[in-house]
């Protein structure tokens, strides 16, 4: 069976990897709905703090994600990235 990932979880600067694909699948699913802090994406996806900020730093980097106010930052999807097909039509 074949995972699927969440299209604004590849980069185009690094290598996706498997896990790496996985972490950012979370992290970008949660931040469709809600804006969070690192701290709580950590605790919600259950990964390391530290792992969480590695991915939202390359997220960032690639302004698929932006950040508000001060630290601890408010993190949130921007338009940026491949864009989920939400409906297909057949023509």
């Amino acid at each position: 069976m074949k995972e699927s990932y969440h299209p604004k979880a590849f980069l185009s600067l690094i290598r996706n990897v498997r896990l790496g694909l996985v972490a950012r699948t979370k992290i970008v699913l949660l931040l469709e709905n809600e804006e969070f802090t690192a701290r709580v994406l950590a605790e919600k996806i259950g990964l390391s703090y530290s792992a969480v900020l590695h991915h939202l730093r390359l997220l960032w980097t690639e302004k698929i994600i932006g950040r508000k106010g001060t630290r601890p930052f408010l993190w949130s999807l921007t338009g940026a990235g491949q864009q989920r097909l939400t409906s297909q039509k057949e023509y």
